[in-house]
Parts: structure tokens; C-alpha cells; sequence
């Protein structure tokens, strides 16, 4: 094992996932970039598109919605490992609907991915960067987590639970020399978010004070920020790259 520090993070494979792995290779990290069990093909091929592929990157099959396969997973891994430095939770769904119509299903499934799942991936983790005494936990959380947003009320409930989780743990980590953080994004210029048609993007633009999406290597940025030495005197924040579309 190399005494590169090593950051896992959770929903790799999307658009600021990519680039968090991106960004964290180009600084010196070993990554470990989870994929959901059974796209093993699809991970290696967007190591290949994306140009990640390397000594410096390794991928771990790991359902972070199910938590019983998570700790099955996760201790064998984290003991091949040896140590995490860094977590950055990203893992995220939408099942959008309004909330009159919203099904049990499309409650629950996002409520599993982007919320349950922090438990599940979070606590092994947590409990190892305690003994090692030292490590950062990045929660990627959403501005609609902070103002709430029409027919995301599944959505915006696990975000704004994971603002809520971020500062109780923050509170426990503390002493250990363990910080955890999240950031909330704004509008990202992901390939799902660039794929809209143009005049309904033109009009999401138009309520953003900045006039334009956030990048992702500006949301990446902001996480590299919260792990690297400058960010090891915050804790239990949340800091916003929404070109100032919600400001409190």
C-alpha cells in the first residue's frame, strides 16, 4: 500500500463524481470509487471514457442502499485498505412527482440512496478515521435541501437530512480529529442537467443571481477545499456553490 491518502467516494460514475475523482487523482489521492453490483462492464468503460483509469484508482462494487450489503462489503474492504482519509457521500436519486401523487416507492428508494445510505457507508468509516485519529467526511447535500423545491419533497427531505446528519456528526467527530462537512450545489452542469431543453435552461439560468450553472470542477473544488490541510478548522458547515440562487 502506498502513503497516499486514500478517499472513497460514492456515486462516482456521475457528474460531479467524476469529477471529485478526477480532482482528487490530480492531487495526489489513491481513490476508491464505488459503482452498484453488477455494472462491473459499465465502470470499467467509464474509467476508460473519463481517462481515469490507473495504479491510483480501484473500483468496489457496493450497493450503498442496502445496508445489509454494505456491511458485508465495506469492513473487508476497509480492512484491505487499511485506512480511509477522506469519505465523500454522493450517492443521490430523484423520483420526482409532486407530493399528492408521490408513491411509498419513490419515497422510499430515494429516501435509501440519499439518505439511509449515509448510515450504512458513514458509520464503518467513522468508527476507523476515530482510531486512526484523524480523517474528513464530505456529504454532497443540495441547495434544494436548504429552500425545498416543487415535487421534490422526497428529494429535499433526504437532503436536508443529510444537513442535519452532517452537524450532529460533526459535534461526535470533533474531539477525534475527524471533520464532516457538506456542500450544497446549486444548478450543476452535468451532463442530466445540460440535456434539458435549451429554453427551459435559459429560464433556470435567469433565477440564478450569476446567470450560469455552477461547473462541476467548481463543486469538486469545494470538496477538495473541505479535505485538503486548509479546511482542517471546519467542521459541521455547509457551504453553498449556488452562484447565490439561495442566500440565508
Amino acid at each position: 500500500m502506498s502513503d497516499k491518502k486514500i478517499v472513497l467516494v460514492t456515486g462516482a460514475a456521475g457528474g460531479i463524481g467524476t469529477e471529485v475523482c478526477r480532482l482528487f487523482l490530480n492531487n495526489g489521492y489513491k481513490v476508491v470509487a464505488t459503482h452498484r453490483p453488477g455494472k462491473e462492464q459499465q465502470a470499467a468503460s467509464w474509467l476508460q471514457e473519463e481517462k481515469l483509469a490507473g495504479n491510483d484508482i480501484q473500483l468496489l462494487a457496493l450497493d450503498v442502499s442496502n445496508h445489509k450489503a454494505v456491511s458485508e462489503v465495506l469492513p473487508e474492504a476497509l480492512r484491505e485498505l487499511g485506512r480511509i482519509d477522506v469519505l465523500v457521500n454522493n450517492a443521490g436519486i430523484t423520483r420526482d412527482s409532486t407530493f399528492k401523487k408521490m408513491s411509498w416507492d419513490q419515497w422510499q428508494q430515494v429516501m435509501e440512496t440519499n439518505l439511509n445510505s449515509l448510515f450504512s457507508v458513514t458509520q464503518p468509516i467513522f468508527n476507523l478515521m476515530c482510531e486512526q485519529g484523524s480523517g474528513r467526511i464530505i456529504n454532497i447535500s443540495s441547495v434544494n435541501g436548504l429552500k425545498g423545491q416543487y415535487g421534490q419533497v422526497n428529494y429535499s427531505a433526504a437532503k436536508a437530512g443529510m444537513i442535519g446528519f452532517t452537524k450532529a456528526l460533526a459535534a461526535e467527530g470533533a474531539r477525534f480529529g475527524v471533520c464532516v462537512n457538506a456542500v450544497a450545489p446549486g444548478y450543476t452542469a452535468t451532463p442530466m442537467v445540460t440535456a434539458i431543453r435549451e429554453d427551459v435552461l435559459d429560464s433556470i439560468k435567469a433565477t440564478i443571481p450569476m446567470k450560469r450553472l455552477a461547473t462541476t470542477e467548481e463543486v469538486a473544488g469545494a470538496v477538495l477545499y473541505l479535505a485538503g490541510e486548509h479546511g482542517g478548522y471546519v467542521t459541521g458547515e455547509t457551504l453553498s456553490v449556488n452562484g447565490g440562487l439561495y442566500m440565508q
